[in-house]
C-alpha cells in the first residue's frame, strides 16, 4: 500500500504517518523499485495501536513503549496494566486540576459584575500579587 492508501485506512494524515516512520515509532516500511515506501497491514496494526492510544491520552513516548510492549512475544500482560493504570491516575489529577481551576474561574466570575464600567475583580484577582487572591496554586 501507498501512503494515501494506508492513510485513508488508518484516519491519519500522510504528514502523520512519516512523522512516525521518522521518529521510528512505526516499523520502516519496505522500498519499492521506484523508491516508494510500501506499506502493509503491520504498519496499518501499529498506526491504530498509536491513534487510540493517543485517544486514550497516551504521550507519543508511552505509545512507543506500549508498541515495543506489543511487538514483544514475552510480553507480561501485567506490565501493560500498569501502563494504564498509571495513565489513568495520571488522568486523574489533570481532572483535579482542571477542577480546582474551574472552582477558582467560577469564584472570580462570581466577583465580577459583568456590566459596561472598567472596574473588573477578575482583571484585579488575575494581576494582583495578594495571597489573598481566589486563585489556588
Amino acid at each position: 500500500m501507498k501512503i494515501n492508501e494506508i492513510a485513508k485506512a488508518t484516519g491519519l494524515t500522510p504528514k502523520t504517518i512519516r512523522f512516525y516512520e521518522q521518529k521510528g515509532i512505526i516499523s520502516e516500511p519496505a522500498r519499492l523499485e521506484n523508491g516508494y515506501r510500501a506499506y502493509g497491514q503491520q504498519h496499518i496494526n501499529e498506526l491504530q495501536m498509536i491513534r487510540r492510544s493517543r485517544l486514550v491520552g497516551f504521550s507519543l513516548d508511552e505509545c512507543q513503549a506500549l508498541l515495543d510492549m506489543s511487538r514483544n512475544p514475552n510480553r507480561r500482560s501485567a506490565d501493560v496494566k500498569q501502563k494504564a493504570l498509571e495513565k489513568i491516575a495520571e488522568i486523574d489529577d489533570k481532572i483535579k486540576e482542571l477542577q480546582a481551576m474551574k472552582k477558582s474561574l467560577k469564584s472570580l466570575a462570581s466577583t465580577c459584575p459583568g456590566d459596561d464600567s472598567a472596574c473588573c475583580p477578575i482583571i484585579e484577582a488575575l494581576s494582583s500579587d495578594s495571597e489573598s487572591s481566589p486563585i489556588e496554586n
